[in-house]
């Protein structure tokens, strides 16, 4: 891993799809782990599952907290641009530095039921420093005391920073409410924290691929070993995870010496961290 003043920065390549690591925490007085989860560039899903026994709100002081700041890349076709795996509520954005294939990940809050994030594949349309929020009518409707237009400032749900894709009614952009990244918030759009959206601003352009997938269930591998991490998606009701894992293991070539025990813990838990699943 390498660092920058703007993030973390991973290396990847073939054999190498597994990036950061586990961490833990202890909680000080008066922390929540949705305070633990920004601090650590985490969404409010992804701690609370890798955490199921604690109290979000009041987990505790003195109690060791996990720290799932490990992922497996999604699986496409090619790393280009941003890739945003609804399923773990996660974006990474893939660039390339003096030859090396670097990836920056960032938690994300997506569409509520009702009003889905979309899937496919799109482009950065139009970028906007301090942008003016024109309500849609179906939100003007839901919310009939909310203005037309909402300018600039802390009031507006934008943020300080928002991207168009080419379906022009969904935005990558910040939000004036941060305890909604890790959650399926919005009525479409794709939310930032509001320290993480001028990152990501400033490192894509006009005409960066975009491409929205939904995969509760990933393979990688590093180190010569094999992991597989599984999301709980509500959302995906028809995926048989166990599967859909041996069907990704399959693809890869790395079915054997897999522990079918271990597989089917890790399918269980569903805490959205990876784990090693070889024999050992």
């Amino acid at each position: 891993m390498l660092q920058t003043a703007f993030a973390a920065v991973y290396s990847y390549g073939k054999g190498n799809t597994v990036i950061g690591s586990v961490q833990t925490y202890t909680v000080k007085h008066d922390e929540s782990l949705i305070e633990i989860a920004r601090k650590y560039g985490l969404g409010y899903q992804e701690i609370v599952n890798a955490n199921p026994d604690l109290d979000p709100f009041v987990p505790g002081v003195g109690v060791s907290v996990e720290i799932p700041t490990a992922w497996i890349l999604p699986d496409v076709t090619r790393y280009e641009g941003i890739i945003i795996n609804l399923s773990e509520m996660r974006l990474f954005y893939f660039f390339k530095r003096k030859g090396s294939n670097l990836v920056m990940t960032f938690p994300i809050g997506i569409g509520k039921e009702g009003f889905n994030t979309p899937l496919g594949t799109f482009s950065i349309m139009e970028k906007k420093v301090d942008p003016v929020w024109y309500v849609p009518e179906s939100i003007q409707k839901e919310k009939p005391e909310l203005p037309k237009v909402v300018p600039p400032g802390p009031d507006n749900p934008l943020g300080s920073h928002a991207m168009r894709l080419s379906k022009g009614d969904i935005l990558i952009h910040g939000t004036n409410k941060p305890w909604g990244v890790g959650r399926k918030f919005s009525h479409g759009c794709i939310r930032l924290y509001p320290e993480d959206i001028p990152k990501l601003f400033h490192l894509v352009f006009k005409g960066t691929r975009v491409t929205i997938v939904r995969q509760p269930v990933k393979v990688g591998e590093r180190g010569g070993k094999v992991f597989i991490e599984a999301s709980n998606d509500a959302d995906d009701k028809k995926m048989n995870y166990f599967d859909e894992a041996v069907s990704l293991l399959r693809k890869k070539n790395l079915l054997k010496n897999i522990s079918i025990e271990k597989l089917y813990e890790a399918l269980r838990e569903k805490n959205g961290v990876p784990v090693d699943i070889l024999n050992k």
